[in-house]
């Protein structure tokens, strides 16, 4: 892994070209052109606290899309139905996800080019529309999970409706365009606070409240022997992917890292991935450890029970096809004995959603100003986006009532990981180029996990495929 984090100094470009150091994009085509090129940076010489200080917030963003409402739809659902079992495949995306946004990071770095814009760019004219359909897609059914996530959050804390829940989700077009005033570290800043408030609830969960301690003998031999012969697995297994692999954090990261003010000498760049690769590798393995967190406990608390009576004698049924986002709200207070559970459950999902806006609509930006070169405002941007996501929630909502919202979080990561092969394949290709990365493209180790991480999703995809279109139907049309 060495030779991907750091060069030898002895390794120079050849004298008289620009191969260390490919030429950033024109200024006119920034992407966030308003937190572009505005944090300064120390020399390469500084103290590591300083510069850590620097560097450290980009990936902290991106972390947030590994922490969203999909993800506690398909860890809840995977925990409830499967207990341990698909704990490996959380694990295995997040090392994926790292792999991958180390490598997206590398690419802003050195090109000083998002992956939409490298992607206008070095393919021919007319993939310039389907790819940014597809990256919108993905966008979009992100978004789908936020909604859901705030609405449901809402619901439960304030008891209002949940289709009124979800129209009202639509107010958070404001939070962005208040924030982007502020600049870049207050947005980092606010998005931290929001992790930290989930990964303190789902510590007292776990590790405050005796009745939910886990078996970590369990939890091991499921990591290392996994197994997949219930059905129904493979189906939550490729949404577990799609929820932390997502391909909108690949333009976004790529984007991200030119808020600093980076210097293209080759000691600055190798300083700059060096710091990168670190923020990356802190931020996504503390989104691993609250991912696996949520599936431990709804493993704990739902897996082998038929039912359980919340307050008001009402008695909750568990099937497989229980909407577990939402009764593991309901069941949490009678099942641990203290309504607290109950409430930081949901603060920290109604954290997450939040926290997940603010990403998801700079992501748009990112790949509406790369692709296609289209400058609009943010709170428009967030409109038309929150919109899109909005419709069809009121619509099936409105339709089939408050049931199923865990299938719809699940659907929404589906079709995520559908995506990813249109992200991945392009950012592989890009960074494994001598022509477009010069002396800092992919090295074995990054060329090898990329390929192998890109094959297998691709592969995953394919072969859920017919499972994940017949469940998508059934969502749609109430089956």
């Amino acid at each position: 892994m060495a030779d991907d984090l750091k060069a030898p100094d002895s390794f120079q470009a050849p004298a008289g070209t620009t191969a260390a150091a490919p030429a950033p994009a024109p200024a006119s085509h920034v992407s966030l052109e308003g937190v572009h090129n505005t944090i300064k940076v120390p020399h390469h010489q500084a103290g590591f606290w300083r510069q850590w200080r620097a560097f450290v917030g980009p990936a902290i963003l991106v972390s947030v899309g590994y922490m969203d409402p999909g993800n506690w739809g398909t860890d809840l659902q995977a925990g409830a139905q499967f207990k341990y079992g698909l704990l490996c495949i959380v694990a295995l995306a997040s090392l994926i996800a790292i792999f991958m946004q180390v490598i997206a990071a590398r690419l802003g770095v050195v090109t000083g080019k998002d992956l939409a814009q490298c992607s206008r760019d070095w393919y021919p004219n007319w993939m310039r529309w389907p790819n940014w359909f597809f990256s919108e897609s993905a966008i979009a059914a992100c978004d789908l999970a936020e909604v859901l996530g705030s609405a449901v959050a809402l619901n439960l804390l304030f008891h209002i409706p949940l289709l009124w829940a979800v129209i009202i989700t639509g107010v958070d077009v404001l939070l962005l365009l208040a924030l982007q005033n502020f600049g870049m570290r207050t947005i980092e800043a606010i998005v931290l606070l929001l992790i930290a408030t989930i990964g303190i609830c789902y510590f007292i969960e776990i590790f405050v409240l005796p009745e939910t301690q886990p078996s970590f003998l369990e939890m091991g031999r499921a990591l290392i022997m996994p197994r997949f012969r219930q059905f129904g697995m493979m189906y939550v297994a490729i949404g577990i992917i799609g929820a932390t692999v997502m391909p909108h954090n690949l333009y976004l990261h790529s984007a991200l890292v030119q808020s600093r003010q980076l210097q293209k000498d080759d000691r600055s760049i190798r300083r700059a991935i060096q710091f990168n690769t670190l923020d990356s590798v802190v931020a996504l393995t503390v989104a691993f450890f609250v991912n696996a967190a949520i599936l431990v406990l709804a493993a704990t608390v739902f897996f082998g029970k038929q039912s359980v009576i919340v307050p008001g004698g009402h008695v909750v049924t568990f099937t497989g096809n229980s909407d577990w986002i939402r009764v593991a709200y309901l069941t949490l207070a009678p099942l641990l004995g203290t309504t607290a559970a109950s409430t930081l459950f949901a603060v920290a999902l109604l954290a997450s959603g939040q926290s997940s806006t603010i990403t998801g609509t700079l992501a748009g930006q990112v790949v509406m100003e790369g692709f296609m070169h289209w400058r609009i405002r943010p709170w428009v941007r967030r409109l038309i986006t929150r919109s899109l996501a909005i419709l069809p929630a009121v619509i099936i909502i409105g339709l089939r009532g408050d049931s199923s919202v865990t299938d719809l979080l699940t659907l929404s990561q589906v079709v995520l990981a559908l995506q990813l092969p249109f992200a991945m394949f392009p950012l592989l290709q890009f960074t494994s180029s001598r022509k477009r990365m010069g002396r800092w493209r992919n090295g074995w180790f990054l060329l090898m996990t990329g390929w192998a991480s890109a094959i297998l999703i691709t592969a995953m995809d394919v072969y859920g495929l017919p499972d994940a279109i017949k469940t998508a139907w059934q969502v749609v049309v109430g089956g």
